[in-house]
């Protein structure tokens, strides 16, 4: 199977992005709060899912939308973006780089989750 061009700098656009995060706070924001740098990261990505999906939720998709934005959004990108302020830049990529193996041994210690490679 082959690639074309455009597709693969697309695939590489949201990691290149995603690993410039410890980077840019550390050297390039400093005069904002931890709380601002959240909003400005995740508001520009808000916006484009609102022009892009024209419905309103209805029925008990509002407390789902409100449990995810409290806990995945709001409270992981403060709490990320207040690790990073507070630690140099490649500590905190590599904490956050290693968050995906803790996941898989606190879940395989406290809810009995087989580690399977595949």
């Amino acid at each position: 199977m082959s690639l074309r061009t455009p597709d693969l700098l697309f695939t590489a656009i949201a990691p290149a992005i995603w690993g410039s995060t410890y980077i840019v706070t550390t050297q390039y924001l400093p005069n904002f709060s931890p709380m601002t740098v959240a909003m400005l990261r995740a508001l520009p990505a808000g916006l484009l899912l609102v022009m892009i999906v024209r419905q309103i939720p209805t029925g008990i998709w509002w407390m789902r939308i409100f449990i995810l934005g409290a806990l995945n959004i709001s409270l992981f990108w403060s709490l990320l973006f207040i690790s990073v302020y507070r630690l140099p830049g490649g500590v905190a990529a590599t904490v956050g780089a290693v968050q995906p193996l803790m996941v898989v041994f606190i879940s395989a210690a406290l809810l009995g989750s087989p580690i399977r490679l595949m």
